[in-house]
């Protein structure tokens, strides 16, 4: 089986990293930092928004069973892409839309994901297309988080839970099958 590497940056990972924990052919999401100046960056350090990197994810797909390209669609599905440094009340360049490619071919891809998202969007889309970089998994009590904590937490319960069952309800063909039932 074919392994491949995304990294997209879509606000809090929290939100994110719920939705493609449920993809076909995505065997793992991790959350972590990319796109700055501090190596080893702490949650509180990105919290701060001056250390330039973003909160991402990490996902290691099949590309038999789902390509970069539907990732890339899930993605602009499930985050507002027109917000400038911003995801709802979640506000610095921390939780920019961003993609960070790992080939000229993503890179493509990217930009034609982008056109196609446009579409769907009456505002302009402000996702960039950002440079490979050092990735930094975050602190082990952010992976899984929502599978984990989400019943407990305001935040999730509030707006982790309504994302994820949107995506649920758009992309059934592309759920695992735990996550149909």
């Amino acid at each position: 089986m074919a392994k491949e590497i995304a990294t997209l940056a879509g606000g809090c990972f929290w939100c994110v990293e719920a939705v493609f924990d449920d993809v076909i052919g995505v065997s793992t999401v991790e959350s972590g930092y990319i796109g700055g100046h501090v190596a080893n960056p702490t949650y509180k350090q990105i919290c701060n928004g001056d250390t330039g990197h973003a909160e991402a994810i990490r996902i290691t797909f099949d590309p038999d069973v789902i390509s970069y390209g539907e990732l890339l669609d899930i993605f602009f599905h499930v985050h507002d892409p027109s917000q400038l440094n911003r995801q709802g009340n979640d506000v610095g360049t921390q939780y920019r839309s961003a993609i960070f490619p790992h080939s000229p071919e993503q890179e493509a891809e990217a930009q034609a994901a982008i056109g196609r998202a446009q579409a769907d969007w009456p505002q302009k889309i402000v996702t960039t297309i950002e440079p490979d970089a050092p990735w930094y998994e975050a602190e082990d009590y952010h992976q899984e988080y929502f599978a984990k904590e989400g019943a407990n937490n305001g935040y999730c319960v509030m707006v982790v839970a309504p994302k994820l069952a949107k995506f649920r309800k758009s992309y059934t063909a592309r759920l695992k099958d735990s996550a149909k039932a």
